[in-house]
């Protein structure tokens, strides 16, 4: 199997990070006002299917052809010879070393009986067995790679033959299973308004407790801010699911694993969880121990959550002033990782200064309407 040598580019880590939850946004918002027919199969998914997974069926079995099942075993004997070629590739490696020793030593030899040391000739002559004995080791580890490479490959050729024939086939086979299932009928979502759809998560919290009636301009825009924020980066979990499944092919199939796969995500997830700290505290979705405070009064609850957010802030001011302690240390020095990808640290260590100004703003805003509940019952 061919290598692959791809390397995510900076440039596009980072703009795809912010492209890609753009063009989610509007690609939800749009599929939920639309109004179509549903039908049992989709030409654009059979398609998408035949490119991402097609390598084992999945396009045929989309279009209820259990001829896909040809693919399975085809993939199975590719994984097989790239198991079989990965331990060919170690032996031909302990080879080669074992060949550059015995040279080194016949070498070594050979210029020591040039010398008339005693011995020498001897030794030079058993070095050389050595050199002839080893060179044929690493003709024979190299033969066998290069014969579980040619296994590898003849499947692959023929993955490849039968998914440019599908490629060709597949309007046809849509059309057939469209006709023998006949139309889905509407779609569950058909002629309902978008907020019936989806769940606006940009628009003001849908709290419970004391403060769910408690409503303004402030924290509307805050809780808005918010919702935005945690949509936005939840669209990233997305972007790892094709990141890890390009690894894993990667890895498995071509025999060639990234350095920027594991790298990437890992920092993604660490910004993610940065920057949706606000969104969970609007949702009330942080870990609490409410042992106590589920049995309080509403007026109970709002004076302890007052009392008690000043613990919120000092901790959360502490994040803000660590957090751009951090990021411009690192932007004085355009600071990177020290992989061999060498990504770019500044923008990450900002996420905790921005992730720290949301949540911060996210606590205000529940303050003013416990500050407002408690007012309104009359403190």
């Amino acid at each position: 199997m061919p290598s692959l040598t791809f390397i995510l580019p900076h440039w596009l880590y980072w703009s795809g990070l912010v492209l890609f939850p753009l063009v989610a946004f509007f690609m939800v918002r749009r599929q939920a006002a639309a109004k179509f027919q549903a039908r049992a199969t989709n030409l654009p998914v059979a398609y998408l299917l035949w490119l991402f997974g097609g390598f084992v069926g999945l396009h045929r079995f989309y279009v209820r052809s259990f001829l896909g099942a040809v693919y399975i075993p085809l993939f199975i004997a590719i994984l097989f010879g790239n198991s079989r070629g990965r331990q060919a590739r170690d032996q031909v490696s302990g080879a080669r070393n074992d060949l550059m020793g015995a040279k080194f030593d016949a070498e070594r030899f050979q210029e020591a009986a040039k010398q008339g040391r005693d011995s020498a000739q001897a030794m030079f002559a058993k070095a050389e067995q050595a050199v002839a004995a080893t060179q044929d080791q690493f003709a024979a580890a190299t033969a066998d790679f290069e014969q579980w490479q040619m296994v590898s490959g003849g499947f692959a050729i023929a993955i490849a033959v039968l998914l440019a024939i599908d490629a060709v086939a597949l309007p046809w086979l849509v059309r057939r299973c469209t006709e023998r299932e006949g139309p889905a009928g509407p779609m569950p979502m058909a002629g309902k308004p978008p907020a019936e759809v989806i769940e606006d998560v940009t628009g003001p919290a849908a709290e419970v407790g004391p403060t769910r009636q408690v409503h303004s301009r402030i924290t509307g825009a805050i809780d808005k801010i918010n919702g935005f924020s945690g949509e936005f980066v939840c669209y990233w979990s997305v972007i790892a699911v094709f990141v890890y499944y390009y690894e894993v092919i990667a890895r498995y199939v071509f025999n060639s694993p990234t350095n920027w796969a594991h790298e990437s995500m890992f920092l993604m997830f660490g910004m993610q969880y940065l920057l949706s700290g606000a969104y969970a505290l609007r949702e009330q979705s942080h870990v609490r121990v409410d042992v106590l405070y589920a049995y309080l009064s509403d007026r109970a609850k709002v004076i302890t959550d007052i009392v008690t957010s000043a613990f919120f802030f000092i901790f959360t001011g502490a994040l803000l002033v660590t957090g751009w302690i951090f990021f411009r240390d690192s932007i004085d020095v355009w600071e990177v990782s020290f992989t061999e990808w060498g990504i770019q640290y500044w923008p990450i260590k900002f996420s905790l200064v921005l992730g720290a100004v949301l949540i911060i703003l996210q606590g205000l805003s529940k303050l003013i309407k416990d500050v407002v509940a408690l007012t309104r019952m009359g403190a």
